[in-house]
């Protein structure tokens, strides 16, 4: 049922080094998801329905990322669109992360990997496989 790519291309090292920095991104959530149930579990003021959606949400964008990033490594173009579309969405927080709220060091690495993502993406051995021929 897995469908190989056509002629037995494999991913450019660019399109497979932005599938790493999504499988990270993706890690990073799951973290970030089990902080806040740990936090909402241990401290009082934190309430645990609130908590349990944030944790939801996150597991989410995880596993979308994760989705993405095996769609892109087996060279499915339609992939690329909503792996741009949430690291494009990434760069509002992490600059409101990084310098409206003063924390550098949560939004500096979301700014960076965003970009990392989205430049990789757009080199040109990850468009020669990914772009449709319109051609056709």
């Amino acid at each position: 049922m897995d469908e190989q790519p056509a002629g037995d291309e494999r991913a450019p090292r660019p399109l497979v080094a932005a599938c790493g920095v999504l499988a990270l991104q993706a890690l990073a959530l799951v973290a970030a998801a089990a902080i806040v149930l740990v936090k909402a579990a241990t401290q009082k003021s934190t309430t645990l329905p609130g908590a349990v959606l944030l944790a939801a949400i996150a597991l989410g964008g995880a596993a979308a990322l994760v989705v993405c990033a095996r769609g892109l490594l087996r060279l499915r173009p339609a992939a690329r669109t909503p792996a741009v579309v949430i690291e494009l969405l990434a760069l509002p927080v992490s600059y409101s992360l990084a310098i409206q709220a003063g924390r550098v060091a949560y939004g500096a690495p979301i700014m960076l990997s965003a970009l990392a993502v989205i430049y990789l993406l757009f080199t040109p051995p990850a468009r020669a496989v990914l772009d449709r021929d319109l051609d056709a």
